[in-house]
């Protein structure tokens, strides 16, 4: 890294929230913590403590000119706020990340998954602000992109099934209050939502366009959808709902498929995944549910099958399958996907770290020879190699085996996967 680099701050803002909070975890969990961290939240929050690993941080007050050239930022506050102080950000010299809805759209600021479409992420230069995805389009097409590299996709019609969290920590704590209200018999006063969450199912919150009958949750994740796949007619039929779940989102979704192929290879695929892991015992009931996906930094897939309409066809013409998702729209759905994105977009000095605290500082130099800057794994972006090594070297990041195994394991992972030409 430069000197420059070596001076840059990481910036949280919104640290109090729901995501904040849950971006500092990620952070520390993913070995940034070492780093000069600052957590930034309104006025109101000033002055209170939010936990990024096994460090206390003092929540500093949002003001006019906190940022410097260098930083990255981190923001995990609503649309109206991202859209005044991003801006600012930017133009002091930092690199945001952007999780609100306020971007997304924009065709001069990346729209980015890193598991689906890294090379937008791409400069000269490299951008200075990105946009977060909608959690619902990010699970969606995380568990999608390897069907759709492989067999192409025609058409994709999603059920999604909403978490209340997804609406912030007073959606989590009104599931709660009402949880307890009804099982005392108590009436029950929607606050965060306009009907009853507890005990309850209902079409997303988000406003109704009285022209199409789409929501505007439903709305977004066909825009983005066509957006992230560079797809402007990309058919895609969601019906978004709430759900009394507290965390993680889950989805039933069919997808027409652009070739015919068997269901070996779909689940074999979807095995190899990045982001994914499959879940699909059809005898001991193993699917994923909210449950197992909370706090699962993957996309959990199950139900891996052919939609009831193909099976009086012959299998060599079948296209449509249907699967079953489960994913923590609060780590994979916001909080992650910036942190992988502030690690994969330049300066280098979030990857750099990371790789480092986990053991991955000699790949480069042993792969590439002294001096070679240190890549992230999305640089070495090639859909095979990240099937055959982010998902099992992570895994073997993840153990407690000494750095001098992990790191022989993580390199025959990449030397196979070079042998075989991926």
């Amino acid at each position: 890294m430069s000197s420059s680099s070596d001076r840059s701050r990481i910036l949280v803002v919104g640290a109090t929230g729901v995501v904040g909070e849950e971006m500092l975890d990620v952070l520390a969990r993913r070995g940034h913590a070492i780093r000069p961290i600052h957590a930034f939240a309104s006025a109101g929050s000033a002055g209170k403590t939010v936990r990024c690993g096994d460090r206390e941080l003092a929540v500093e007050e949002l003001g006019e000119s906190v940022f410097r050239p260098g930083d990255i930022a981190l923001f995990g506050v609503d649309a109206e706020l991202a859209r005044r102080v991003a801006p600012r950000a930017v133009a002091a010299g930092a690199r945001v990340v952007d999780n609100s809805s306020a971007f997304r759209l924009d065709p001069a600021v990346p729209l980015v998954i890193p598991e689906v479409n890294p090379d937008d992420l791409r400069g000269p230069p490299a951008p200075a602000l990105l946009a977060n995805p909608n959690c619902s389009t990010i699970m969606l097409l995380v568990a999608l992109e390897p069907l759709r590299r492989a067999f192409g996709i025609e058409h994709v019609h999603v059920a999604t099934y909403q978490a209340v969290s997804g609406a912030g920590r007073a959606a989590m704590d009104e599931l709660r209050d009402q949880t307890r209200a009804v099982l005392d018999g108590k009436d029950l006063e929607p606050r965060a939502f306009p009907t009853p969450c507890a005990f309850n199912v209902f079409p997303h919150e988000s406003a109704v366009d009285p022209l199409t009958g789409a929501n505007v949750e439903e709305q977004k994740v066909v825009a983005e959808t066509r957006r992230i796949w560079h797809q402007p007619d990309a058919a895609i039929d969601p019906t978004c709902v709430r759900v009394p779940v507290l965390r993680a989102h889950s989805q039933a979704v069919t997808a027409t498929l652009g070739r015919s192929a068997s269901l070996g290879e779909i689940r074999d695929r979807l095995a190899a995944g990045a982001g994914i892991r499959v879940l699909d015992d059809r005898i001991a009931a193993g699917w994923p549910t909210p449950h197992r996906a909370s706090r699962q930094d993957a996309v959990l897939i199950g139900r891996i099958r052919w939609a009831m309409s193909e099976l009086d066809r012959p299998e060599a013409v079948r296209r449509r399958v249907a699967l079953w998702l489960s994913a923590d729209q609060i780590l994979k759905g916001a909080a992650l996907n910036a942190v992988q994105l502030a690690e994969s977009a330049g300066p280098r000095v979030l990857e750099t770290q990371r790789a480092q605290s986990a053991g991955w500082a000699d790949w480069a130099r042993v792969e590439n020879g002294p001096g070679t800057d240190l890549l992230s794994p999305y640089d070495y972006h090639r859909p095979r190699l990240l099937d055959c090594c982010v998902r099992d070297g992570n895994r073997y990041f993840q153990t407690g085996m000494g750095t001098g195994k992990r790191l022989h394991r993580a390199l025959e992972l990449i030397r196979s996967a070079v042998r075989r030409g991926v």
